[in-house]
């Protein structure tokens, strides 16, 4: 096998198909974040959306993140029947942005060709044929997702493949086979997929499964063995019903047992369970304890003999080592983990330290008493390297909160109009001088947060430019009511287009809110280099 054969292209379509998961709601914001964390990986499409379709992916659009390993794909359909390709609004829609590619579905089943659209065959065929010529034309590279094929490829072989040559013949880069429903088989997938691939070249061939029989992932697998070239699925398998196929379950298979080559090499994979738990974080999801490869139990052994076996050889029962995917083994019995996880952070914040120097098993018994309180770092960066560098004494003192207070009020306006008002009273100490000042803002946080602004901004004047991108809130223990220890996770950016993440846990929703927020100023003025006020 060849390089070129032996290289798979990887779409994650979590941002779309992702966003219709049950319970799952991403803002712009959100996406904007997921697609650079996706960059950073390595995939190489990130489908962002569908422009026309809502206003949250109409704001995607109209500001990309800027995405150097990825390119963003934006999705949407074949042209409408009656219509001609160049009067078609929706596909005016996906072919005025600013994305690298488009991505187009279109039918490839008889039976819905002639239940859903009311048309024959011939036209369908020319409909995918017109769209893929005219988006040829006006953009750099074309997909066609092939919807329901292997159902339409059991029921109308010949009709399936029709569709998919008319792609190709009109400029498509890939044609997709989609398994819509989730209902075909491991052995059926290498069959189809074969026979496409004995028509059409395999690298041109991808797939997308869902997970309707569970098979998501071992459909994926079997689609590449049979000579696709392109994979498709979510982060955590995320997706309506029983979901899409797992990219995180997929990747590290198909490099590290199966022998292929993708854009995410091997020095990415440690990325992978970061990635995963971010993801969840984000989403205010538990992660998945048991997820392969990433989750927290993936390589945890209990006492006895397996914990011993594992201690003398690994190999015994670990498929692979958990560093090679970011995880990290967990001795049950005789927690030795936690320490190659933390030097890896290091070395990804910059921070050189000698892996025996006390400092490290400190911060190591910090981090897992700080997560047993309800923080968690894989979501928050910033405020795990403010941690991680205070235990190393190197964060300078920029300010100290000696008191703050916030008040709501709920009234009635002269105008007649319910009205919520806050109020936020700091007091600061910077460089030893004592400040105090009062704020209104549109909610308790950001009154708070403009009441230290109006002392920090004249003292720190790079702070001007830090905006607050993002807010979540998650409740770590709802039996407790009202009184609920809370989870806050505040996302911030500045002009220069960095983006960091932080987190403040405490009974008081407030006094997590703040936490958060005064590790996301220090975390910009640290990384801008800036000396704290002198006394």
């Amino acid at each position: 096998m060849t390089k070129i054969e032996n290289r798979v292209y990887l779409l994650d379509t979590t941002l779309r198909d992702g966003a219709q998961t049950l319970g799952v709601d991403f803002n712009p914001a959100d996406k904007a974040m997921i697609a650079r964390e996706l960059n950073e990986l390595g995939i190489d499409y990130v489908e962002g959306g569908w422009p026309g379709a809502n206003p949250t992916d109409d704001a995607f659009f109209a500001d990309l993140p800027n995405m150097k390993r990825s390119k963003i794909a934006a999705f949407g359909m074949t042209r409408r029947p009656g219509r001609s390709a160049d009067n078609d609004p929706g596909l005016a829609a996906i072919l005025s942005t600013e994305a690298d590619c488009v991505v187009m579905v279109g039918k490839t089943w008889d039976f819905q060709v002639d239940i859903a659209l009311g048309i024959d065959c011939e036209e369908n065929v020319r409909m995918v044929a017109d769209s893929m010529r005219h988006a040829a034309e006006k953009t750099d590279e074309v997909m066609f997702d092939a919807e329901h094929f292997f159902d339409g490829y059991k029921a109308n072989a010949a009709f399936a493949l029709d569709c998919l040559q008319a792609a190709i013949d009109n400029g498509a880069r890939w044609v997709v086979l989609c398994d819509t429903n989730g209902g075909t088989l491991p052995h059926e997938v290498e069959d189809i997929v074969s026979a496409v691939c004995r028509e059409i070249p395999g690298e041109k061939v991808g797939v997308h499964f869902h997970n309707d029989t569970g098979n998501a992932v071992a459909n994926s697998l079997a689609g590449v063995r049979a000579g696709a070239r392109q994979v498709q699925g979510t982060i955590n398998g995320l997706g309506e019903r029983c979901g899409n196929a797992n990219l995180v379950s997929i990747i590290p298979t198909l490099v590290l047992k199966m022998g292929y080559k993708t854009n995410i090499g091997k020095s990415d994979l440690p990325k992978l369970t970061q990635i995963s738990r971010m993801l969840d974080e984000r989403l205010n999801r538990q992660p998945d304890r048991h997820a392969p490869y990433v989750g927290e139990a993936a390589f945890a052994h209990k006492g006895g003999l397996h914990a011993s076996a594992v201690e003398k050889d690994p190999q015994t029962y670990e498929h692979v080592e958990p560093h090679l995917v970011g995880n990290q083994r967990h001795i049950v019995v005789s927690d030795q983990s936690g320490r190659s996880n933390i030097l890896s952070r290091f070395r990804e914040i910059g921070v050189e330290i000698e892996p025996k120097n006390p400092k490290v098993s400190r911060l190591v018994e910090l981090v897992k008493e700080q997560e047993y309180n309800g923080y968690a770092y894989d979501g928050a960066e910033a405020s795990f390297e403010l941690l991680a560098r205070r235990t190393l004494g190197t964060v300078p003192d920029y300010f100290h909160c000696t008191h703050f207070r916030v008040i709501d009020e709920r009234r009635w306006n002269s105008q007649g109009e319910l009205i919520t008002l806050s109020e936020a009273t700091v007091k600061l100490e910077v460089g030893g001088e004592p400040f105090m000042t009062v704020a209104e803002g549109n909610g308790p946080v950001n009154a708070l947060d403009a009441a230290m602004r109006k002392v920090l901004v004249s003292r720190y004047p790079a702070l001007e430019n830090l905006t607050l991108v993002d807010y979540k809130v998650r409740i770590l223990t709802p039996g407790d009511g009202t009184r609920a220890v809370t989870r806050v996770m505040i996302e911030s950016a500045d002009s220069h287009g960095k983006h960091w993440s932080t987190v403040g846990v405490s009974t008081n929703i407030i006094d997590a809110s703040y936490n958060a927020l005064r590790d996301s100023i220090i975390f910009k003025l640290f990384h801008d280099g800036i000396d704290a006020v002198a006394a």
